[in-house]
Formats: C-alpha cells, sequence, structure tokens
C-alpha cells in the first residue's frame, strides 16, 4: 500500500516531499502492489521544469526507480520525450512512451505540489522477449503492466 493510504501526516509528507524536490530537482514515489493491481511508480519535480512527470507500472521498486531516474535525466539535459517515441536504454528494456490520459487520477504528489494540470508520460517497457503490453503474448500472456493512456503509434 502507498504512503499516501497509510499516511495520517499527509501535510507533513507533502512538506517533505517539496523539500526533497528542492534539493535534488526531483523524486520517485513508488506505489506498492494491491490485490490485482501492480507496483507502478512516478516522478515528482519535473513539472517544475515545464516538463511532464513521467510513469512506469508492473517493475519492482529498485527497477522502477532506476528506470525513472535515468528518464528523468535524460528529460533535463536532452530533448523532451514525445508520446510514441521508442527509447532504448543501455541497461534497461526498450520503453514507448505513452502520454497518461489522467495524470491527476494518478499522481496524487505531484498533484499536491504543481496541480491538476500536470502532464505525465508513461514508459510503457517491452518484456524481456521485447513483445509490449498490448500484445496477446506480452509476459507469456501474464500482463501486469497497465498503460494510463493510449498509445500513439508514429
Amino acid at each position: 500500500m502507498c504512503f499516501e493510504c497509510e499516511n495520517r501526516d499527509r501535510p507533513g509528507y507533502v512538506k517533505r516531499l517539496r523539500a526533497g524536490v528542492a534539493d535534488r530537482g526531483w523524486l520517485v514515489q513508488g506505489v506498492a502492489a494491491a490485490g490485482p493491481y501492480p507496483p507502478w511508480a512516478y516522478t515528482i519535480g519535473l513539472s517544475g521544469y515545464g516538463l511532464p512527470e513521467l510513469v512506469v507500472t508492473g517493475l519492482p521498486a529498485l527497477a522502477a526507480g532506476s528506470l525513472l531516474n535515468t528518464l528523468a535525466a535524460r528529460s533535463l539535459h536532452g530533448p523532451p520525450f514525445s508520446a510514441g517515441d521508442r527509447v532504448p536504454l543501455r541497461e534497461g528494456p526498450l520503453v514507448e512512451v505513452v502520454e497518461l490520459a489522467e495524470p491527476s487520477a494518478h499522481l496524487h504528489f505531484a498533484v499536491a505540489l504543481y496541480g491538476p494540470e500536470i502532464r505525465a508520460l508513461q514508459a510503457v517497457h517491452a518484456d524481456a522477449q521485447g513483445r509490449w503490453p498490448w500484445s496477446s503474448d506480452f509476459r507469456d500472456g501474464e500482463g501486469g503492466q497497465p498503460v494510463l493512456g493510449v498509445r500513439r503509434v508514429r
């Protein structure tokens, strides 16, 4: 379960997030798996640079954090990502960028810092065989990576 769901000191947590973003530039907020829903994570802080926040679903916390930190650094120091981009990573899966349909429905703490008009992109990752979650054979039919927007094919 996520900290937000269990937290009794939300204003204090938001204050700590604001300080962490000011200190480091961005943070990664993880959300644990719950029932049929896999774990997921998102950045908080890229909105402060005029960039969309980044999201990944279906990866364990450490892998999600590593992927999001890599992509956040690239987005700050290179051309911005756009929906439909395929991004090869040296030490990670190939990802395809999908624009979130409703970022404010999923990125509660980014909304707390930047408001409900934030933008977000999901880093959708291929499985070990290079298959995507919109393919019926993704992870041999096991699923586990919800896509939070509509895929834009280029």
